[in-house]
């Protein structure tokens, strides 16, 4: 059988409706600010003595606990970043195979939970043309769904114009980058002490990559690049007022070069990690717009119960806000599924029609457990996107439900659900006929614009 056009319109506004919904979900959040601290890595930089490099012990991490975490909160998926402190200790080599390395335990991470995590792949910098290297591997092998830079990487900052045949390829693949503080280098020790660098100074570093990449036009020179600024924006929403100000004068004296404030700022997306709430997002929304915020836990960085309130908490001040409720679903998924999605995630979408017929006697039965089993799965599973019952409405007993999944692992998930399986022993008697119509979607690139919509 094939499939006519009014299904093709029927998926398509099924996944719209379906990406709305999803708020409402019991697993619906996307979580852009999570680490990967696997014990490879650690061991890595113990052998440098750099274990506390940033100023305070790196905290346990482990994936089933990080799964756990996730189930208990309702985060849906995580995108995986590595932490500080910046593996290269002056060996170009042996920084190129650490980072190759956890970015492989993500990549593959990421293949054996598809629906729950993607990943960052980081570079070894400061050596330009390995990093090149890396990030080609990464977003074309590994399928990275973006790339991490630090603030500096060992003294290079953001914005270095050395960096610019690293930006050209980033910039050519239309890469998302993270943006991570690491340790200011130079910087004081005995100010380290006094202030640890989490209370002070890595908020500073995030504000001085920005307005170095600003200065430097970086992100109006390469338009295809997007930057997700950690910790609500750091600094930003006090800087960058001063500085537009500031700027003709310093212009004017022949310091600067002219730069295009509006291109550089437009590609800037801010995450919600470490003082997220209402009147932080306020002070955020001078400096952009709703569609550029998203949720990002730092985990594990912070104890899961605390993380767990922090978010609890956060939903509920933005709930009760007149002015930021209507942001809510963006700020937690919304936005974050319109920046990170991949085509490669539509190319590995199940679409399916199953055709049912009901025995007139079971209908009322029958739509009740229907409509029970597209409820549980939309709101248990993330991978299910959609299983929405439609009655024909020339022949009610004829029940078509719009399939969805995200994978053929999420397919073969859901076979194993209670809920599914509840739904299949108890309705086998009441189906005269049934019929599952595998289909693809004919244009595959258009389903990010829908789910941008």
């Amino acid at each position: 059988m094939k499939l006519s056009i009014i299904w093709i319109h029927v998926i398509c506004l099924c996944i719209c409706m379906v990406t709305m919904m999803s708020s409402v979900c019991a697993q619906s959040v996307i979580d852009v600010h999570s680490h990967i601290l696997t014990q490879e890595f650690k061991t890595e930089l113990k052998n440098h003595h750099a274990e506390l490099e940033e100023g305070f012990p790196l905290p346990a991490w482990n994936l089933d606990d990080h799964i756990r975490w996730m189930d208990q909160t309702g985060i849906r998926q995580s995108i995986l970043t590595m932490a500080a402190p910046h593996p290269y200790f002056g060996n170009a080599e042996e920084s190129a195979r650490i980072i190759r390395k956890e970015n492989e335990t993500a990549a593959q991470i990421k293949k054996q939970h598809p629906d729950r995590f993607k990943f960052c792949a980081s570079l070894p910098l400061p050596d330009v043309q390995a990093a090149i290297r890396e990030a080609e591997y990464a977003l074309d092998t590994l399928q990275a769904d973006c790339i991490k830079l630090a603030t500096n990487s060992r003294g290079q900052y953001l914005g270095d114009p050395k960096l610019d045949p690293l930006m050209a390829v980033l910039n050519e693949r239309h890469a998302v980058i993270i943006l991570h503080p690491h340790k200011p280098d130079p910087y004081s020790d005995q100010v380290m002490q006094q202030t640890p660098l989490a209370l002070q100074e890595y908020l500073a570093e995030t504000t001085r990559a920005i307005a170095n990449m600003v200065t430097g036009d970086v992100l109006a020179r390469y338009e295809n690049l997007k930057i997700v600024v950690p910790h609500c924006g750091a600094y930003l929403p006090l800087a960058l007022p001063r500085m537009k100000a500031i700027y003709p004068v310093v212009q004017n004296a022949g310091m600067v070069k002219p730069v295009d404030w509006e291109q550089n700022l437009s590609r800037l997306y801010y995450d919600l990690a470490g003082s997220a709430s209402v009147q932080t997002i306020k002070m955020m929304l001078t400096i952009t717009t709703p569609d550029h915020i998203l949720y990002g836990s730092d985990y594990p960085y912070g104890a899961p119960n605390i993380l767990t309130a922090n978010l609890n908490r956060l939903k509920e001040e933005i709930s009760r806000d007149g002015e930021l409720a209507p942001y809510l679903d963006r700020f937690l998924y919304q936005n974050a599924q319109k920046l990170f999605f991949r085509q490669s995630d539509a190319d590995r979408m199940i679409f399916r029609i199953a055709e049912i017929e009901v025995y007139p006697q079971y209908l009322e039965e029958y739509i009740k457990a229907a409509n029970a089993v597209g409820t549980a799965s939309i709101k248990k599973e993330p991978g299910v996107i959609s299983l929405i019952p439609m009655q024909l409405k020339d022949d009610p007993t004829k029940i078509r439900i719009i399939e969805i999944y995200a994978s053929q692992e999420a397919y073969q998930h859901h076979l194993t659900t209670d809920h599914f399986k509840t739904y299949k022993q108890g309705t086998m008697h009441m189906v005269k006929d049934l019929k599952l119509v595998d289909t693809k979607a004919l244009n595959p690139s258009i389903l990010s614009d829908i789910l941008k919509k």
